[in-house]
């Protein structure tokens, strides 16, 4: 069955009224977006559910596409009702210091002060860093100073400095992301990694919302990370 050819509109019933068979918090958080948020969320729902579909031939949709709701939204929920707490200006820059390293060590304020400008929580551009650089040990941020896996025509961007690219990213994130409705981690994703990418070969995308939404959550609670 062609994915691309389900009515979208049958396709978000019916995965509201399945949403139960996740757990509370889960349905919780589903039920509570609009119908324009849930369906920025369902893009990657279904670009997972196509890619599964694919590789194990299963013909049942609505199990496909439980179990690729079940990868893409996290298991807190958090990633789905975020959008307060992603503009949010309340990180300290010695908490984000605390956590930073490689490359990105002591460059809290790179983050507070782009976010500032931006109007972008500093945690969450932290967090797009440490988890696009491995905290500050790729080589792509050692090389080529590139901090958030921005692309350019050529491929992985060079910057001139650690502080341009954080700023560059968080230019990207207002100007297209939060400016465009996107205001979730998993809205954020769907754009920013999407599975499946052509230049993803490794899937490492697969992890990109729940990489980035654990990083998030530490960095806004000021645990350590597990």
């Amino acid at each position: 069955m062609n994915i691309g050819g389900l009515s979208s509109n049958w396709l978000l019933q019916k995965t509201i009224m399945d949403t139960s068979r996740l757990g509370n918090s889960k349905l919780s958080s589903l039920s509570s977006l609009t119908s324009s948020s849930f369906e920025q969320l369902l893009e990657q729902v279904l670009l997972q559910t196509e890619l599964n579909q694919k590789s194990s031939g299963n013909l049942d949709i609505s199990s496909l596409l439980m179990t690729s709701l079940g990868s893409v939204v996290p298991q807190t929920g958090a990633g789905v009702s975020q959008s307060v707490t992603l503009t949010s200006k309340t990180t300290g820059s010695d908490n984000l210091d605390a956590h930073l390293k490689g490359v990105l060590q002591n460059t809290g304020h790179l983050f507070e002060e782009a976010g500032k400008k931006y109007g972008i929580a500093p945690a969450l551009l932290a967090a797009i860093s440490i988890h696009e650089t491995g905290n500050g040990t790729s080589n792509a941020a050692r090389f080529k100073y590139n901090v958030a896996g921005m692309m350019g025509k050529n491929g992985l961007r060079s910057y001139s400095s650690i502080e341009e690219s954080i700023f560059d990213m968080a230019r990207n994130l207002r100007q297209n992301y939060l400016d465009k409705g996107k205001l979730t981690i998993a809205q954020i994703g769907a754009k920013y990694a999407p599975i499946g990418a052509a230049n993803d070969p490794t899937q490492l995308n697969n992890h990109w919302v729940t990489g980035v939404q654990r990083y998030f959550d530490t960095l806004t609670t000021g645990g350590n990370f597990a």
